[in-house]
């Protein structure tokens, strides 16, 4: 048994009971060296294997060869294993190579469901996730994805906004958006959702300061409809009140 596991955005008390069982019912758990550190309470008797970053093909392939050998395999993943985690490239691998591999996907909270419970009521209408990583994405896709979820008027949630190796990535997104913005569009952030060094603020798209933000941040982008009252991000449903 493989299970792919959502560990939620970092804490115990975002774990699913689901995800909390699976993890104790592992032989050997494998992940990324900061989600393994994650979930220490739970793999303190257990065989753990940790890869760094950019080595997502390299541990699901590690996963896959011990659940095929008989063992009970827990890959770890943050947020929810199926978005932007390793469920996608687990049953992919699993289906190209034919393998004997009998897989789970548990999911878990997602730091766009997390951060918008913190910012108030973000994501009550339609909305999306993009992810401003061009690792595996090329960066013109990714433009189109952003001009036509603005011009849509989604909330949109934007992941990995910002790194070292990417600091313009978000200033960009907000420029590609300003044809479907105002100044007082509501832009929430949350950086470390669910972890010690938790942080949030609300600002408006006009006064966004990008530096503040880093690949820990989730940011979400308000609609024409969201507002903010009391510091809280409000996208109305649609209700007659």
């Amino acid at each position: 048994m493989l299970s792919v596991i959502g560990i939620g955005p970092g804490s115990e008390a975002m774990m699913t009971q689901e995800a909390i069982a699976a993890l104790q019912e592992a032989d050997i758990v494998v992940g990324y060296k900061t989600y393994t550190h994650l979930v220490k309470k739970w793999t303190a008797d257990k065989e753990v294997i940790k890869t760094g970053m950019c080595k997502e093909i390299e541990r699901c392939q590690i996963a896959i060869d011990l659940a095929e050998q008989g063992k009970n395999v827990a890959m770890v993943c943050s947020g929810d294993a199926g978005i932007y985690g390793m469920a996608g490239l687990i049953l992919e691998l699993v289906s190209k190579q034919r393998r004997n591999v009998q897989v789970r996907v548990v999911s878990g909270i997602t730091a766009s469901i997390a951060s918008a419970a913190l910012l108030g009521a973000p994501l009550m209408h339609d909305f999306c996730h993009i992810s401003l990583s061009d690792l595996l994405t090329p960066w013109p896709v990714i433009e189109k994805r952003i001009i036509a979820a603005a011009q849509a008027d989604f909330v949109i949630c934007f992941y990995n906004p910002r790194s070292h190796g990417r600091e313009g990535h978000l200033a960009k997104a907000f420029e590609l958006m300003t044809p479907w913005k105002t100044d007082t569009t509501p832009v929430g952030v949350v950086k470390a959702a669910g972890r010690k060094k938790q942080e949030k603020w609300v600002t408006t798209f006009s006064q966004m300061d990008f530096s503040q933000v880093d690949m820990t941040s989730l940011v979400i982008v308000g609609n024409q409809s969201t507002y903010l009252s009391d510091g809280l991000m409000i996208t109305p449903r649609g209700y007659v009140i």
